[in-house]
């Protein structure tokens, strides 16, 4: 007992030692935590109250050659709401629901479904001033949030080169999506202070400045693209086609100046947009471009140094057999020139020069003038086509790639072939941007052998029985070619009664400017044949095309001679 006794104040001591040490140590923390490093709790209540709130930063501005807006951002106000907060206020949902213009069984089926949630999306892209208006009735858990969202002021019109943007403004097709990494902007940062119900208290300050997307300013004339929108609207419906386009190309530098598609869609309003009217068929779309094609077949004959333009060939009698395979003329010519092959558009005298010569001269023409490549335009979706190079040619096979059978190509490619004839035979790069500066060209046809053969596409279109009259050009000199072509059915073989027509040509002959290119796809009512259809849309278009690029006229008639007053009344006679 009494050991007991004498270890007790010890025991008592160690207990009030331990205490002791742990106040001292609650102190010391304490002293620790408020006056040497405050940063911790700071940091703890800036946890449950600071946030940073992104600042949205709008896409760059998408323009025409001339600085005509094509796509623009505009400020826009998204709503959200917190399910949790807003069960308090049930009472109020169908006055939520009536400002949202949104049905109040299927806001009230939503709230009640995401009751646990803390975030959803009433409504996004509202007018600053619809979501105001929401904002003003004071809804507790209803709340805003600051976006952009893109405008087409040119609409359908430029539809298929600009394309459009998402509910996110990421770019989805288009220009829109091929640069998307130049038009989107980065986004900013902004410290606020939110009570524990994610209610604004304070704007602190901005953390860091929203960047702005770059602007893009395309190739495009959006005066030749009206243009161009118009007339193909028109041919569609004047012939019950099922679509068509025209591309229309700067020759010396390779800029797109109009590239229009029909049908088209309103990128503002895609509620009902149908998916075949997205497709930039001048890109995307390839076919076999029949006729249009023999002006390079020609000028690769002319380079062999075998034929001239006075060379003659024999097609009588309009059709010939190769093995189990006829060929066709449209009409009887006896004995052709070239330049009468071209205007008769003779597939019997086209494939007799390619047999003569052999596949490779035609063939090499026909690759250097960019069919079966990349156009280098980077524009998503795009197809190459097809130029078929085969180990051994068959004697078909050589002849109907002559005249435009057996491969394939976009209209794109064809506008950027028929710009190389129009620029001397030289090669320039396309793009759908606006160039500061020419590009340098590589010399691909001889340039006498290239100014040969525009001066038979000009009699094709001047002269008479050339079949391509409906695209002459009123006080300008125009050369080109029409093509017509069978579709390809699905199960093989050609459609019998489902055609494409052509017309290509270049615009005016003294001092080349323009390539423009119409495709119309499945006329179906008044004819079929390229001069019918597609020859009047090129000579509308590159008529008007030259004259708003102010290009000055070189097929004027000459100016009648002054009458002076004495030849009117007569040597000494009186007016």
């Amino acid at each position: 007992m009494k050991l007991q006794g004498a270890l007790y104040p010890w025991r008592f001591r160690i207990v009030l030692a331990l205490l002791a040490l742990m106040v001292g140590a609650i102190a010391w923390r304490i002293v620790d935590l408020q006056v040497l490093d405050q940063e911790f709790l700071k940091g703890q209540g800036d946890a449950r109250s600071v946030r940073h709130i992104p600042i949205p930063a709008h896409r760059g501005l998408i323009t025409d050659r001339h600085g005509e807006p094509l796509a623009v951002s505009t400020p826009v106000t998204t709503l959200w709401g917190n399910p949790r907060e807003l069960q308090a206020a049930r009472a109020r949902w169908p006055e939520l629901a009536e400002a949202l213009g949104q049905d109040s069984a299927t806001l009230t089926k939503r709230l009640q479904e995401q009751a646990e949630r803390e975030f959803i999306y009433l409504v996004r892209g509202l007018t600053p001033q619809q979501g105001q208006r929401v904002l003003d009735l004071k809804i507790p858990g209803v709340y805003e949030q600051e976006e952009f969202r893109r405008f087409y002021p040119a609409g359908e019109v430029a539809a298929h080169v600009v394309g459009f943007t998402d509910i996110d403004d990421r770019g989805r097709e288009g220009m829109e999506l091929a640069y998307e990494e130049w038009l989107a902007g980065v986004p900013g940062k902004r410290q606020v202070l939110k009570d524990r119900r994610g209610r604004l208290i304070k704007d602190v300050q901005v953390v860091k400045n929203a960047k702005a997307g770059k602007a893009l300013a395309l190739s495009i004339d959006l005066r030749l693209q009206y243009l161009a929108h118009s007339e193909l609207r028109d041919v569609v419906q004047q012939y019950g086609a099922k679509s068509a386009s025209l591309v229309m190309v700067d020759v010396e530098t390779g800029e797109v100046l109009a590239m229009a598609n029909q049908p088209t869609y309103n990128p503002n309003n895609r509620r009902n947009l149908q998916p075949a009217a997205m497709r930039n068929r001048a890109l995307i779309d390839v076919f076999e471009p029949g006729s249009t094609v023999k002006p390079f077949s020609i000028a690769a004959a002319l380079g062999t140094g075998k034929y001239h333009p006075e060379s003659v060939i024999n097609t009588l009698p309009g059709w010939m057999r190769i093995g189990r395979y006829t060929i066709r003329d449209v009409s009887r010519g006896g004995q052709l020139n070239l330049t009468q092959i071209l205007m008769k558009s003779s597939n019997v005298g086209i494939s007799k020069i390619a047999l003569d010569i052999g596949p490779e001269p035609v063939y090499a023409a026909m690759q250097q003038a960019g069919f079966g490549q990349s156009t280098g335009l980077g524009f998503p979706g795009e197809r190459v086509g097809n130029l078929p190079n085969h180990r051994k040619w068959r004697d078909a096979e050589t002849a109907s790639l002559a005249y435009g059978y057996g491969l394939s190509v976009t209209a794109v490619q064809l506008a950027h072939a028929y710009s190389v004839l129009g620029n001397e035979g030289r090669n320039v790069p396309l793009s759908l941007l606006r160039l500061d500066q020419r590009p340098e060209g590589v010399q691909i046809i001889d340039k006498d052998i290239s100014a040969t053969v525009l001066q038979m596409l000009r009699a094709v279109v001047e002269e008479d029985g050339g079949g391509g009259s409906r695209a002459r050009v009123p006080g300008y000199h125009v050369g080109g070619k029409s093509g017509t072509a069978k579709k390809v059915s699905g199960t093989g073989g050609y459609t019998k009664n489902a055609y494409r027509s052509f017309f290509a040509g270049v615009a005016p002959l003294s001092n080349p400017r323009i390539a423009v290119v119409v495709v119309v796809d499945e006329p179906s009512e008044g004819g079929y044949y390229g001069g019918l259809v597609a020859a009047p849309v090129f000579g509308k278009v590159t008529a008007r095309a030259l004259r708003l690029l102010n290009v000055a006229p070189d097929n004027l008639p000459p100016p009648a001679p002054l009458q002076t007053a004495e030849a009117a009344t007569g040597k000494g006679g009186r007016i």
